[in-house]
């Protein structure tokens, strides 16, 4: 399974870093949740995909993205660390 979250959380991160928006970014965090949801990829190794996306997209640099990239950078963090709560908070 690492595998395979190595290379869904690097194409979600290349979806993510060209968004036009935040509800872009958004929508794209949204259906990859709900992609894992429909895989039954919950509980433990949900929450180990979002934490991988957390640290993957915790070291990307601001020096190599320009400003919109780096937004959506940490936009993304902190719907992943909203989303890593509500598992929690579930479990």
């Amino acid at each position: 399974m690492s595998a395979t979250i190595n290379e869904y959380s690097a194409k979600l991160i290349n979806k993510i870093l060209p968004a036009a928006s935040q509800e872009e970014v958004k929508k794209m965090i949204d259906e990859s949740m709900n992609g894992l949801e429909q895989k039954k990829i919950i509980g433990e190794m949900a929450i180990n995909f979002v934490d991988h996306m957390v640290t993957e997209l915790e070291l990307l640099s601001p020096m190599n993205k320009d400003a919109q990239q780096w937004s959506n950078i940490q936009l993304s963090k902190i719907i992943f660390h909203r989303i890593r709560h509500q598992f929690t908070a579930i479990v």
